[in-house]
């Protein structure tokens, strides 16, 4: 025995699929392209390695120390943390070249430096859209964004979930109100509210320096509910005269009114106060999306508003807004939760079997097979026919055509049906009319 085998592993933190699960997976990848596709998004792509001055434009922080960093020569480079600043690269790059109001999509893999914990990836799929204004963008595209959620979600099997939507102008022209004029720390603090619970919120606003009164009114003010219109007329009957608040509140308004005229049902969106999103870059609406029947597992799909998206890149205004669906993590918690499952074992609609002087008219068969678009496979290892049989049985490949001397001399080959058993003699373009 050999003492030089390596024993197979990969490293922690990176996701690795059997064929049985890729093909699930793929499909959930594929519907979700098809859906931002139907709304009029463009594909782009970026290079997985970057400048590492190119991400790292805004200042480090929690990035730096996330993000997968090296050298190459004299080279400083780095692999993308997100999509999102390679979307503010590629856009004031091509700036020029670009129709505006630019609408794209991005599905790929980025790159973190997460603690190794279950469920959380050093390497994981993001699927991002976004719409890009030049100087400005109106606020009906914050009202299509939960449309194409919903049609996303509704595609990939889910029934019953809710997109939840707020603004962050109305949250920080509430506290400047309450004289808090650095918002930031509030808004992160609520936006942990479903983690730590509501003990804890009030442990950290007094922490950062609110006193009992101004937490108490952050508080009575997050926990206004009811449908969304009473949401409305609540926050209206508040008579803040705080310019961002009154701001806030009109766009709020309009998206909510168009939400519906989009096609997405008043059961599935509701507006909820405590929704911030954490990261500062988003300055008016921020959606957050949950599994009605599996509230566990946290927001599916998040995003926001933003004012400008490259302004380290380009001296350009480029407001836009957004949305992410991290398909790798929401693949792990459905597949975990048993949501989901896994069941097909190839995508093979046909395998052809051919016996002993017959394997040139398989061939040509597979050929003509797959020329009208189904997918087809040749047995072509040696065995005996139980073996071979079995194969398609244990890959749940539905039909079997078995290809002798008999068969190419009347032109008849005996198709397998392998679920029902039943098997039957047909010419060529019967069975091309029966597969298709």
């Amino acid at each position: 025995m050999r003492d030089n085998i390596v024993k197979p592993s990969i490293l922690p933190g990176f996701m690795e699929l059997i064929p049985t699960e890729q093909i699930l997976f793929n499909r959930m990848m594929d519907t979700i392209r098809e859906n931002y596709e139907k709304f009029g998004f463009l594909p782009i792509d970026t290079p997985v390695i970057e400048k590492t001055e190119v991400l790292l434009a805004k200042g480090g922080g929690e990035t730096e120390k996330q993000i997968y960093r090296f050298k190459k020569g004299t080279t400083d480079m780095s692999l993308r943390f997100d999509l999102t600043v390679p979307l503010a690269r590629y856009v004031s790059q091509h700036y020029s070249e670009l129709e505006f109001p630019f609408r794209r999509y991005h599905i790929g893999k980025v790159y973190r430096g997460e603690r190794n914990q279950r469920g959380r990836f050093r390497e994981f799929y993001q699927c991002d859209i976004d719409i890009i204004g030049n100087g400005k963008l109106d606020i009906i595209n914050d009202a299509e964004i939960p449309a194409v959620i919903y049609s996303t979600f509704v595609d990939l099997g889910f029934d019953s979930f809710t997109i939840k939507i707020n603004n962050r102008k109305i949250l920080k022209g509430f506290f400047q109100n309450l004289g808090i004029d650095d918002s930031t720390l509030v808004l992160r603090t609520i936006d942990k509210l479903e983690k730590i619970g509501i003990e804890n919120v009030k442990k950290e606003l007094i922490e950062i320096g609110l006193d009992d009164d101004g937490m108490h009114k952050v508080l009575q003010f997050i926990d206004i509910s009811g449908s969304n219109d009473e949401i409305l007329r609540e926050l209206q009957e508040l008579e803040i005269e705080n310019e961002i608040f009154v701001e806030g509140l009109d766009e709020l308004k309009k998206v909510n009114e168009y939400i519906e005229m989009f096609g997405v049902p008043k059961e599935n969106y509701i507006i909820d106060l405590t929704i911030a999103r954490g990261l500062d870059y988003y300055t008016g609406t921020v959606y957050e999306t949950f599994l009605d029947d599996y509230p566990e597992i946290g927001s599916v799909c998040s995003g926001g508003r933003y004012d400008n998206l490259a302004s380290h890149y380009i001296n350009q205004k480029l407001p836009g807004v957004g949305i992410s669906i991290g398909l790798t993590r929401l693949f792990y918690q459905l597949n975990e939760a048993n949501i989901i499952g896994a069941t097909d074992n190839s995508l093979t609609t046909v395998l052809i079997i051919p016996m002993k002087g017959c394997m040139d008219k398989s061939i040509e068969m597979a050929s003509t097979l797959r020329r009208e678009g189904i997918y087809t496979q040749v047995y072509l290892e040696t065995g005996k026919m139980g073996k071979k049989f079995n194969y398609a049985d244990r890959l749940n490949i539905p039909y079997v055509i078995v290809i002798g001397e008999d068969e190419v001399k009347n032109n008849a080959y005996s198709l397998r049906n392998m679920e029902s058993g039943e098997q039957k003699a047909l010419s060529i373009e019967e069975i091309l009319e029966y597969l298709k």
